[in-house]
């Protein structure tokens, strides 16, 4: 759910590229996964980085691209809620990365 809901904020900020580009993969470490998107979209300004995940907070003017603002804001509630850790990395007009770390599940 959380993956899904970071592909569809990406794909809104890469709507308006000529050839956008979308990346989604995953490195395994010790003790966690971490899943990345990646895309050549908007990107963001990090100097607001932390504002990205609050609801109701929006980067990007409702004219340039859609929503109110509460996407990153549950993906940023469920992956804590399991333990988790999400952040992002961007620069304006080069597109943004934003990751997932999560502990790996153990067996019963």
């Amino acid at each position: 759910m959380a993956l899904l809901k970071m592909a569809q904020t990406l794909r809104l900020t890469t709507s308006k590229k000529e050839e956008p580009i979308v990346e989604i993969g995953c490195n395994q470490s010790d003790g966690e996964n971490t899943y990345f998107i990646k895309d050549n979209g908007a990107g963001f300004n990090m100097k607001y980085q932390n504002r990205l995940f609050g609801v109701f907070q929006r980067l990007h003017d409702n004219r340039d691209f859609e929503g109110v603002g509460i996407g990153l804001a549950i993906v940023h509630r469920i992956v804590t809620r399991h333990g988790g850790k999400v952040w992002a990395e961007g620069e304006v007009g080069q597109g943004a990365t934003f990751y997932i770390t999560l502990p790996h599940i153990q067996e019963i």
